[in-house]
């Protein structure tokens, strides 16, 4: 099925995060406003399109929206305030720095804090109903692979370039091995045992 306008006459703002899941890097967020004509017939749920389709339809977005912008909160922040906060948050950063002021904001998700008094409503998979949450699912999400992928180069064991920070096998296993770095969330269950000291 493929994504549709939300109907209404106001301003949308689509919002959707990335890497709410992962156990190191940051969670990122972004807010897109699309022309009331938007539409591609690729446009989707960022994880049902191949790495090749998100690319070309981030440009496109970005390109064709009418405002668009992203939000980050690093993992120290995600550790004090866990991931759900860390989330929104994201989402107000990129809501913040649009150009242009929306009058309802779509979320992705069943949990959001209203934002600067503008009505808001969740959706639960909402990336893969309406194409203003698909847009700013896709742009979260290669933002996202991105900065993992410039961290891959700083700590190559983790294999950040493929897993994007995700609890793979052999991203557990290089925790095991090698401990974590500033970039895990040191909150998260980073490892499948539970260690007991023997005495």
């Amino acid at each position: 099925m493929n994504v549709i306008r939300y109907k209404t006459h106001q301003i949308i703002c689509g919002c959707d995060e990335a890497g709410r899941g992962a156990l190191a890097g940051p969670v990122v967020a972004s807010a897109v406003i699309l022309p009331e004509n938007f539409m591609h017939p690729e446009l989707n749920d960022s994880k049902k399109i191949s790495i090749k389709s998100r690319s070309r339809l981030s440009q496109i977005i970005k390109q064709k929206s009418v405002c668009w912008s992203i939000g980050v909160v690093h993992p120290i922040e995600i550790d004090q305030i866990n991931i759900l906060n860390a989330s929104i948050k994201a989402m107000h950063i990129a809501i913040r720095k649009l150009k242009s002021k929306p009058e309802i904001l779509l979320i992705d998700g069943n949990r959001f804090h209203a934002y600067n008094n503008i009505k808001h409503k969740c959706i639960i998979k909402g990336d893969s109903k309406y194409c203003s949450i698909a847009a700013a699912s896709i742009l979260a999400k290669t933002h996202r692979d991105e900065i993992m992928i410039k961290l891959h180069s700083q700590h190559p064991a983790y294999n950040w370039k493929n897993n994007k920070g995700y609890p793979t096998k052999q991203h557990r296993k290089q925790i095991k091995y090698n401990g974590i770095t500033k970039h895990h969330r040191k909150s998260f269950k980073l490892l499948e045992e539970q260690y007991v000291l023997q005495f």
